[in-house]
């Protein structure tokens, strides 16, 4: 199945031998429908390619000078920009607004075969946008609470959540040790039956020393580049499950990375716009909207299965890939694995 989005051809990540994740294939017979994938991130931008896949999420930010949008916690979850002044968080260079929940939702489920734009990789399953990154990231607890909502948890003080979602993807992390916070949410997610994908982080350095990517029962995705070996910023180590397209670029929008749904806005929200990133941030999505196509196809899957089907499926490393998990997430594997024994209803 080759989708008719015209900048498909761009997105080398979904269909290219050596770094690309074997999607094609794997569209005839999974595409994510009924299948909901909840992202923690800088909440979205409304967005043609994105909207008609978007459920309602919610801010879970509680700092007002992190939400940079006048208030507390709510149901709105739209970005409304991190752009930040030099030192404006300690130590950092000024930085415009990175968009990135928009990107990596985009990932996950842009709106495909709509002649617009760019596809998803688990392009009829639903997003559920919860954010929980804003200026200068984002806090632990809210993280947890958003970890929490978006599983079908409860909340002090927060409606449930009426669209619990199959998948969560954080693409987030920081240095340190996985909190009890942050672990016990986690726990409560795969509980809910929730499968956890989580991005390794981008310090080129052992995995271990990042959370939560070191917290147990999650799926730590490591980034290759379009060759198919690590990504020069990737972290690696014996926690890392499987690899996935992140891309590997020499300079800003460089379409050796990723492309997805973005924003041309510089700092406030401008208009719709579509760009290449790169990072493990961008691998995970891969990996979320993968374990997406596999409940699909196997809709009793609990969180394990599905993170041993992605494991047990990946495909060898055409280059250098050295504590970069098990292989490159093979998408077609994955979904002919789910769907062993399983009866298929066309419509």
């Amino acid at each position: 199945s080759t989708p008719n989005d015209p900048r498909f051809d761009d997105q080398w990540h979904y269909y290219e031998q050596a770094g690309g994740l074997n999607l094609p294939t794997a569209w005839d017979t999974a595409t994510g429908s009924g299948v909901v994938v909840a992202v923690l991130d800088t909440g979205y931008r409304p967005h043609a390619d994105l909207n008609a896949n978007i459920l309602p999420g919610y801010d879970m930010i509680s700092n007002l000078s992190v939400a940079n949008d006048g208030g507390g916690r709510d149901s709105d979850a739209r970005d409304p920009g991190d752009a930040v002044a030099a030192n404006e968080c300690g130590t950092n260079g000024a930085q415009n607004s990175s968009w990135h929940g928009t990107h990596v939702a985009g990932t996950v489920a842009a709106v495909t075969n709509n002649g617009e734009g760019v596809a998803g990789v688990a392009y009829n399953a639903k997003v559920v946008p919860v954010r929980v990154l804003g200026k200068c990231g984002g806090l632990t607890s809210d993280i947890a609470d958003g970890i929490i909502w978006a599983s079908g948890g409860s909340v002090s003080g927060i409606p449930a959540n009426s669209n619990p979602a199959d998948v969560i993807n954080m693409s987030l992390g920081g240095s340190g040790s996985c909190s009890s916070t942050t672990q016990n949410a986690i726990n409560t997610a795969r509980s809910n039956g929730t499968v956890v994908v989580i991005a390794a982080g981008n310090d080129n350095d052992n995995s271990a020393n990042y959370n939560p990517g070191n917290c147990n029962g999650v799926v730590n995705v490591a980034s290759v580049g379009r060759n198919g070996g690590r990504a020069y910023y990737s972290n690696y180590g014996s926690n890392i499950d499987v690899a996935a397209p992140g891309g590997a670029q020499s300079f800003a929008n460089d379409s050796e990375g990723v492309l997805s749904t973005y924003n041309s806005g510089s700092s406030t929200p401008s208009s719709d716009s579509y760009g290449y990133s790169q990072g493990t941030s961008m691998a995970a999505p891969h990996v979320a909207g993968v374990a997406a196509l596999i409940k699909q196809a196997k809709p009793d899957a609990t969180p394990d299965e599905i993170e041993s089907i992605l494991k047990s499926t990946t495909r060898s490393f055409p280059a250098t890939c050295t504590s970069c998990g098990t292989g490159i997430v093979d998408a077609a594997a994955a979904v002919a694995a789910a769907s062993k024994g399983h009866h298929h209803h066309h419509h």
